[in-house]
């Protein structure tokens, strides 16, 4: 189906302080955003779609001076598409912290009139959430119809549900979890140390040395790039294929060097990741994913945590996401139909790893399109009445 087609990204302003988990608050800070579709009269149709680690509010479009630079999440959203603009108004922000145009540590510090840089407060998937109802309020939307995210953008939707239960009618949360395992703040942990020991990195202010940790910020992309993807992709992928068998004579080269096509797809990954991440970003993300864990208040319980959560639930998992497994949507499932909320649960026999809720996978839009198709005739329904 084709793409929505040239889109433009805007900013909005906000000059009241917001208020952070850690105690610090953030003022005169800006957010990025996209929208698609059109909003109805009553604001009924507005759809949030909350984003991952390395993405943006440019979920889906083109840029016009740049075509090659689509959304995100294009296959999902845009005319005729899963999440249809022919219906359904779309919003794509960008959370704070970002290197993609909302307010983060490459941007300057009213306090200090120089970059935040290592100064840029610490943030939390709640203080994002926080955020982008703010921008809603801005907007007129006291409703979305529903709130959608992946990975870390499926944590912001859970978000959403608790914080704000009167605020969306439908939850859609995809290959996500209700907190991270000590594996995955391992593997956070890891590519941090990666960064923050990278000579260039300066304590976080790199940017008044005019320089870029670029070697701790491929390494780090390299080991969250291995998380992302199963072991029978990488084996369909690369198998133990070696990178130039002519000039080795089909065998190994007996050094450090690259040899096998799975190194060399990893330092390439790396290498581009380091050339447009900020490297303060990626410490700041990371660390949001790691704190994240809204049973915490509630002494781990996980059903008293979602106890007061009023809208209807998509979820969907893949047997091969390793780092978000399906038994972590499935404590979410079991929570949710504790509390006696409406739940539709997806698990999807697919290869790809945690990278399937990116990819084209038809039974998966398909649950998803015909999910949204229910909530468009609810929506249709509460313009009637």
């Amino acid at each position: 189906m084709p793409s929505i087609g040239i889109v433009s990204p805007q900013t909005m302003h906000f000059a009241e302080p917001l208020q952070l988990q850690s105690g610090a608050s953030l003022r005169d800070y800006m957010l990025m955003y996209e929208t698609y579709g059109t909003l109805n009269e009553d604001k009924s149709n507005a759809v949030l779609v909350c984003h991952a680690l390395n993405a943006s509010h440019h979920v889906a479009g083109y840029y016009a001076d740049n075509p090659k630079n689509v959304g995100w999440w294009d296959n999902m959203v845009g005319p005729g598409k899963p999440l249809d603009t022919d219906k359904f108004f779309v919003i794509g922000i960008n959370n704070l912290g970002s290197c993609f145009g909302s307010t983060g540590p490459m941007h300057i510090n009213p306090e200090t009139g120089k970059q935040y840089g290592a100064a840029f407060p610490v943030v939390t998937v709640e203080d994002w959430v926080a955020a982008q109802a703010r921008l809603a309020d801005q907007l007129g939307i006291q409703q979305f119809a529903a709130v959608m995210g992946g990975s870390l953008g499926g944590m912001q939707a859970l978000a959403w549900s608790i914080m704000y239960p009167d605020r969306l009618r439908h939850c859609l949360v995809i290959a996500s979890t209700p907190k991270l395992s000590a594996q995955n703040i391992a593997f956070n942990d890891v590519a941090r140390t990666a960064i923050l020991t990278d000579p260039d990195y300066h304590g976080g202010d790199f940017y008044e040395h005019s320089a870029v940790p670029k070697n701790g910020l491929k390494v780090a992309r390299m080991i969250g790039h291995i998380t992302y993807l199963s072991d029978d992709d990488m084996a369909e992928k690369f198998g133990r294929k070696l990178r130039d068998i002519a000039s080795s004579g089909g065998d190994y080269k007996f050094g450090f060097g690259i040899d096998f096509e799975i190194e060399s797809y990893l330092r390439y990954q790396g290498d581009k990741f380091a050339e447009y991440f900020d490297a303060n970003t990626y410490l700041l993300i990371t660390k949001a994913l790691d704190y994240f864990d809204p049973a915490r208040k509630f002494d781990g319980d996980l059903t008293k945590t979602l106890a007061a959560t009023r809208a209807k639930f998509f979820l969907a998992s893949f047997t091969t996401d390793w780092r978000f497994s399906p038994e972590r949507s499935r404590e979410i499932v079991q929570a949710l139909l504790a509390n006696r909320r409406e739940v539709t649960y997806a698990e999807i026999d697919a290869p790809h790893g945690h990278d399937a809720f990116l990819l084209e996978d038809a039974r998966y839009m398909n649950m998803v399109r015909a999910y949204y198709e229910q909530v468009w005739k609810e929506t249709n329904k509460e313009q009637a009445a």
